[in-house]
């Protein structure tokens, strides 16, 4: 079985100047705060089930 790794928050944030933007999609379910995780193929919520594939 794969091993968990925990996000670190200085991967999903990224700071411009004085803004911080987010790295990652919020979830359209659960709403702001829980970031979407990120596949080769699809962005997916570990939370809800959400997915959403990418173009």
């Amino acid at each position: 079985m794969a091993e968990k790794v925990k996000a670190s928050k200085s991967r999903l944030y990224k700071l411009n100047g004085k803004t911080l933007k987010r790295q990652r999609p919020q979830c359209p379910r659960c709403g702001p705060g829980v970031f979407m995780a990120d596949h080769k193929n699809r962005w997916s919520c570990g939370k809800c089930g959400y997915t959403d594939f990418k173009k």
